[in-house]
């Protein structure tokens, strides 16, 4: 086992934030931290993770709204997501205030990702696979070695990514489940955006709107 994964519940929104560690290096990074920074650190303490980036899979702001704080705070780089998700972060203040989510600035990530882009914690590499359809810059991380996937909100447990936000793509986010994540291999676990982890394969058996059945 070359990495330990704590996913880390925040917000009214119970959104998983993901701490990975590298057990070679003892390095680690946050995926998607939304909010709730102390519970964030202190996870992170408790594991031993010595944090040095940020990984964001999409823009909204139950994802991304504490990067910006916690890149100032522990001077760590934000990688992700891909470009095309630029006008959600930039619109982070509207949309907190619209939702009564606490107030995020705006940022701009250090490092855009595109598809076959990869991303190091410590010495372990995760690939970077462009899945639009939720978000149109929406990008998913993937340890092939542990056979592990943080997917977002494109894919969950028996459901899949709301699409009626603006430019969403409903058939552009079953192409990204069916084309690009299901032919990772059916023994892939994924941690969700929400709720709780499932596998690819469980997925393609028996979630109703993309499994096999439905497109055979």
């Amino acid at each position: 086992m070359s990495i330990q994964v704590t996913i880390v519940p925040v917000t009214a929104y119970q959104q998983n934030c993901s701490i990975i560690k590298c057990l070679d290096t003892g390095r680690g990074a946050l995926v998607d931290p939304g909010g709730d920074v102390e519970r964030l650190l202190q996870a992170a303490e408790k594991m031993g993770a010595t944090l040095e980036k940020i990984l964001l899979t999409h823009g909204h702001m139950d994802h991304c709204a504490a990067a910006d704080v916690l890149r100032q705070q522990l001077g760590v780089p934000i990688e992700g997501p891909e470009k095309e998700d630029a006008f959600w972060i930039d619109r982070l203040p509207e949309w907190c205030r619209m939702s009564g989510f606490p107030h995020a600035d705006a940022f701009v990530p250090d490092r855009w990702l595109e598809q076959g882009d990869t991303v190091t914690v410590g010495a372990q590499t995760l690939q970077v696979f462009h899945c639009p359809g939720h978000t149109p810059g929406h990008v998913v991380f993937l340890h092939a070695g542990q056979r592990v996937a943080w997917v977002g909100d494109v894919l969950f447990q028996g459901s899949i990514g709301r699409t009626d936000f603006p430019r969403g793509d409903h058939d552009q986010l079953i192409a990204s489940i069916r084309e690009t994540l299901f032919p990772l291999g059916d023994d892939i676990t994924f941690v969700p955006g929400h709720g709780p982890t499932s596998t690819f394969g469980q997925e393609r058996r028996s979630n109703p709107f993309v499994a096999d059945t439905r497109y055979g």
